[in-house]
């Protein structure tokens, strides 16, 4: 039995999470390139309580047909630190979390970035920390091919560990601005880093006190052996996906189990899946929204996601109706591969039905129905400790956001899931992460 109320966070992916949402009537179809839709979403989620606002990004363009990809809305969009520093001026409780990938930055930019949201909000920033898989986007910054699975994910660790240390170069209190004494910043507070490892060498100190929280909190969402390890190492929210509530569980007592190896408590991880709610205010309404989205996908673009997902685009060469052959494991998001072939083997579904299968949610967990039913999923993986919270993922938008506030918030409160006041100023405070200590000299 819980005691704790679920975190709730909304994944906002530009037009909606389904690949075919932003030709809904309830999406916004240039929600990915004007302000106003995104926030007047966040402004509702914040009226709801809601701890965050997630935003995704990549440092280029879908793999795949240009064509393909020109029928999509996932071409073009907003950087998600840009995105989240114009929320943040608008809003003043829910937490922004956004995504800055370890394969093309600098460890130095990425701590003041978002130590600068840190300040600039007041204390709600979170930093989504990926690694970038795709040729496409190392095409953009001079590489012919990625490097391999394990060795980004050592880079990683390296560069968190740095973007860390950054962070804590400042201890709290340093900053004294004393006009009297004529002292700005106590030096006995401030120290420099002089990291030198196997990827990076950086001095320090980070010009930039320390921020509201400590430090930004820190999301990572891999699933891999690699990804775990990385997420119980270092990640205090963990974004996963899965599709029944024994791989939620699973997941979720391992990474609690590999945070302990690391000398670290097992709250110190919010374990958060993503969750896809197309609802209505009853099963046909429900239904008749998702076959309407089903109805718009063009199958090119779906095929085409599908090939992304699974990191192979020679799957287009197969016969889409025939089922998923087997595929050597790619050296992009291996997690999701297994996950997206396990569904297709566990379902029997022919490529195309795979296509339009994880055309919603991509691999993460959709629920068509009421709310009573979209709460009776939320609520069985909670209680049975196969999550902590949840993602939200509409799958349009703002239309698929409204659906959720307007039908499912008020059962979520009925059956007292859920908060109904912030409970702190801070990102770190409303979802119950630990602050780091105050003092590392």
């Amino acid at each position: 039995m819980r005691n704790d109320k679920l975190a709730l966070g909304a994944f906002l992916y530009a037009t909606g999470h389904h690949i075919a949402g932003w030709r809904h009537p309830a999406s916004d179809a240039l929600s990915g390139h004007r302000l106003k839709t995104s926030v007047e979403v966040t402004q509702a989620l914040e009226r709801a309580k809601f701890d965050f606002a997630f935003l995704s990004d990549r440092m280029g363009m879908r793999e795949g047909d240009i064509k393909a990809l020109s029928r999509s809305s996932r071409g073009s969009h907003f950087e998600a630190i840009t995105h989240a520093a114009a929320l943040a001026a608008v809003t003043s409780h829910i937490g922004l979390i956004a995504t800055a990938t370890t394969t093309f930055h600098e460890p130095y930019n990425i701590a003041r970035q978002f130590g600068s949201l840190d300040h600039l909000s007041g204390g709600r920033a979170g930093w989504n920390v990926v690694t970038s898989a795709s040729d496409v986007e190392g095409g953009n910054y001079g590489l012919e091919t990625m490097a391999l699975h394990g060795d980004r994910y050592s880079r990683a660790e390296e560069f968190v560990d740095v973007v860390t240390g950054l962070w804590n170069t400042w201890d709290d209190g340093a900053l004294a601005a004393d006009k009297a004494s004529g002292v700005f910043f106590d030096a006995t507070g401030v120290r420099p880093l002089d990291h030198k490892g196997e990827y990076y060498s950086v001095r320090g100190p980070l010009n930039m006190a320390r921020s509201p929280q400590g430090h930004p909190v820190i999301v990572q969402a891999g699933a891999s052996d690699d990804g775990r390890r990385l997420g119980a190492r270092v990640g205090e929210i963990i974004f996963s996906a899965s599709q029944t509530l024994k791989e939620a569980q699973e997941y979720y007592s391992d990474m609690k189990q590999r945070a302990q190896a690391f000398g670290r408590q097992r709250d110190d991880l919010k374990i958060m899946p993503g969750i896809n709610p197309i609802v209505g205010r009853d099963e046909a309404e429900a239904r008749a929204k998702f076959e309407q989205l089903q109805s718009l996908i063009d199958p090119a673009v779906g095929l085409q996601l599908l090939a992304q997902m699974i990191g192979n685009a020679d799957i287009l060469k197969h016969d889409i109706d025939g089922p998923i052959p087997e595929l050597p494991e790619t050296n992009a998001i291996q997690s999701r591969q297994r996950l997206v072939i396990d569904l297709a083997r566990r379902e029997g579904l022919s490529i195309r039905q795979l296509s339009l299968r994880i055309a919603g949610a991509r691999g993460h967990a959709q629920v068509v129905g009421t709310p009573a039913q979209v709460v009776d999923e939320m609520e069985e993986r909670f209680m049975a400790f196969g999550a902590d919270g949840f993602n939200i993922m509409p799958a349009t938008l703002p239309g698929g956001a409204d659906d959720f506030l307007t039908l499912v918030m008020p059962e979520l409160q009925r059956r007292d899931l859920c908060r109904t006041e912030y409970n702190d100023t801070t990102l770190r405070g409303n979802v119950g992460c630990r602050p780091p200590p105050a003092n590392f000299a």
